[in-house]
Formats: C-alpha cells, structure tokens, sequence
C-alpha cells in the first residue's frame, strides 16, 4: 500500500510540473523510442517484402527444375524411383547464384568419388555400422585430397552413405544415381538458360537498390549530425555503414549471377556491355562505401574537438548523398548518370567553399574524402579514374568564397587544397 502511495504522489507531482509549463523529458524520450521502434518495424516489413520478391523467380526455377528432372529421369530413362535428380536439380539452383556451373560439376564429381568409394569398401568389407563410419571418413578425406570444394565433400559422403546403406536392398544403385545428378543438373541449367532466365539488370537493379540505399542514407544522416554538430547521430550512421557486409554480398553475387546467365542463356547475350557497365562499377561502389566512412569517422572527431564546421560542409556530404540515388535512379533506367556527376562535382565545389571559409585538422580530412567519395562515384558513373580525378581538382577550385572586407588583404588560410588520394 505504501508503495503505491508513493506511485500515485510522484504521478501527482510530475503532472504539476507538467502544468507548471515544464518538460516531461520521461515522455519525450519514450516517444522517441517507440518512434524508432515503429520505423524500424516498417523497415523489417520491407526487407521482407524484398527479400520475397527476390527469390520468387529462384522458387519458380526450383520448382519447374524438380519437376522436368522427375520428368526425365522416370518417363524418358526409365528410372522407375528418380529421387535423386530433382534433388539435383535443386541443389544445383540453390546454389550461390553465379555459380551454378560450378555446382553442376561439383554434384557429378562428388558422386563418382561417393559411387567409388562406397562400391569399393563394400566390396571387400561388407555392410554394417563400422563399414559405414569408414566409408563417409575415406570419402571425405580423400575428395579433400583431390581438392575438392564443400559441395564435393558433402555430395561424395552422401552418395556413399547411399550406396553403404541402400545397395545390399536396392540392385544397381550406382548407375542411376550417377545419371541423376547429370540429369538434375543439367535440367536445372536449362530451366536458367532457355526456359526461365533471369532478367540480369532486373536482378542487380533488386540487388544494388540496398547497398546504394544504405549509402545515401548514412551520408544524409552524417551531413544532418555535422550541421547540428550531433555527435551522436554521426556516429549512429557510421556505425550503421559499417554493417553493410550483406549488402555489399548480396551486390556482389548479384552480379556474377548476371555473368553466369548471360554466358549460359542466349537470349540475355544482347545485354553483354549493359552489364560490363554494372560489372566495372561494383568496386567504386565499394570503395565509396569504405570512403565515406572515414569521412563520417573524421567528422564525429570534428564535432569532438570543437572544430570549426562552415555551413557549406554538411551542403557537401548532402550533395553527396543526393547523388548516390541519383547513380540507383539512373542505373534502374538505364540512363547516361550525368545528374549523378553533376551533384557529386556540386558536392566537390561546396567542399572547396568550406575548406577556404576555414577548418581544422579533422575538417579538413572530412574535405579531402568528399572529394575522393565524389571521384569514387563518378567511376562507377562510367569514367575512368584519371577524367574523375581531374573534374574533382576542377570543380574544388571553381567556387572562390567571397573574402569579407576586413580579411580582403589578410593571408589566405590554406594554401593549398587537401590532396585527392
């Protein structure tokens, strides 16, 4: 009872104070928090949402894979039990797209070696359980030996194991079972190649939209955090950069997913220099990414130390940002990303006002890594590293800030821009 009595007086004296015109911080804080909660609720959903449309055409793929392997193996090769080429098939799409290939050989080489070994052991040993042990142990060491990948470990212990178990039950199990996973596999390749191919630039549109999106985002939180001279919010986007190692996977094997179906699929072969473009600009991208941490890095120091931050400094990280969705814009339409340039030699020139008006020792890394951010995405704009190089110096020096009168004869504060790594 007591405590309650003293639950209910504090709640009486917080709504005085309330009425005495001063701030609930408790209040504001929860709403803050439920605030972010909600957001982030909504961008769990979204993900999700992505997340589902980008494996529909991989379930679609899988599923028609399983059923024409079926299909091949019963009706055509007259296997009245074809388990193992459906599996095939679906193990083959599965796979990391970009290296089905690869995994198709895999598949029909751990076979050979679980077929082998199984036969051979049971053979001259027999069945039982100390004969199984050895056989999954000597399929696995020796497919190790020969170099062989995870897949062809994994495949060449469980083919064994097949044959050990099921051999002495089931009559010429070795020979269907190596003709399913060739058939599986090679029906899985068909599916991609010629029956449902993937869209290639569809499918790096899909996959490149989070990474470039959790660019420009970061980048316009850092220029809102160096404007406010928020610490902590800088430090909340950089923390968040650093986390984009599935973004940047999934960009990636975007990609080679697109170099294997355009190699393998002949109706995509048209789209062979559209994608050489999106191929040469994962690596800026990256080094972008990389970049623009150690510029949101140096500004959380800035802030530290009390810096000076002249107002076309946060314009600049802006500007930056804008021009990562214009690079996402433009690459989705297949447009020249000349407005993309555009706003990063913009958000060069706004480094150059900032860096004359005057900084200190971390301002001015924030301004040399504008510069070198900008150079990043005019690379994965589409030109080469020595035009980019060269727009930047440009564009640093094209905007001269206007010199107040007092200062018109005082010594410039620089005398030379930071260099462009």
């Amino acid at each position: 009872m007591a405590v309650a009595r003293n639950r209910r007086r504090a709640l009486w004296h917080r709504s005085e104070r309330l009425r005495d015109g001063l701030v609930d911080v408790d209040t504001a804080r929860i709403a803050g928090a439920m605030s972010e909660l909600r957001h982030r609720g909504r961008a769990t959903l979204s993900d999700r949402l992505h997340r589902l449309r980008s494996v529909m055409t991989l379930a679609l793929q899988a599923g028609l894979a399983a059923a024409l392997a079926w299909l091949a193996a019963h009706e055509l090769l007259g296997n009245p039990e074809p388990v193992f080429a459906p599996i095939s098939a679906v193990g083959t799409l599965a796979a990391s797209v970009g290296q089905r290939l690869r995994r198709t050989v895999e598949l029909i080489v751990g076979v050979a070696i679980g077929v082998f070994i199984g036969d051979v052991l049971i053979y001259f040993l027999g069945t039982g359980p100390w004969q199984l042990a050895l056989v999954v142990i000597l399929a696995i060491v020796i497919s190790t030996f020969l170099g062989g990948s995870a897949s062809v470990v994994i495949q060449a212990a469980a083919t064994a194991v097949l044959i050990a178990t099921l051999s002495p039950s089931t009559e010429d199990l070795e020979i269907p079972r190596f003709v399913d996973a060739f058939v599986g596999g090679g029906i899985a390749l068909l599916v991609t190649a010629v029956l449902l191919p993937l869209n290639p630039l569809r499918v790096i549109n899909r996959a490149a939209r989070p990474a470039l999106d959790l660019l420009a985002g970061q980048l316009d939180r850092a220029s809102q955090g160096i404007r406010d001279r928020d610490r902590d919010l800088c430090q909340r986007s950089l923390e968040r950069l650093r986390a984009n190692q599935e973004e940047l996977t999934a960009f990636t094997e975007a990609i080679e997913g697109a170099k294997e179906t355009i190699t393998i699929s002949p109706a995509r072969w048209h789209r062979r220099d559209e994608l050489h473009h999106y191929a040469e600009a994962a690596g800026p991208i990256d080094r972008a990414m990389r970049n623009s941490g150690t510029l949101i890095r140096r500004a959380v120091t800035m802030i530290e130390d009390g810096e000076p931050v002249p107002d076309p400094l946060p314009d600049a990280v802006g500007h930056l940002a804008e021009s990562v969705r214009l690079l996402r814009h433009e690459f989705a339409v297949g447009a020249e990303p000349q407005d993309s340039r555009e706003r990063s030699l913009r958000a060069v020139s706004e480094a150059g006002r900032a860096y004359t008006q005057g900084v200190g020792f971390s301002g001015s890394v924030v301004v040399a890594q504008v510069r070198t951010t900008a150079s990043d995405l005019m690379v994965a704009s589409g030109l080469d590293q020595e035009e980019a190089n060269r727009l930047v110096r440009e564009a640093f020096g094209e905007e001269e800030s206007p010199t107040p009168p007092a200062e018109q004869h005082a010594p410039p504060r620089h005398t030379s821009p930071p260099p462009l790594p």
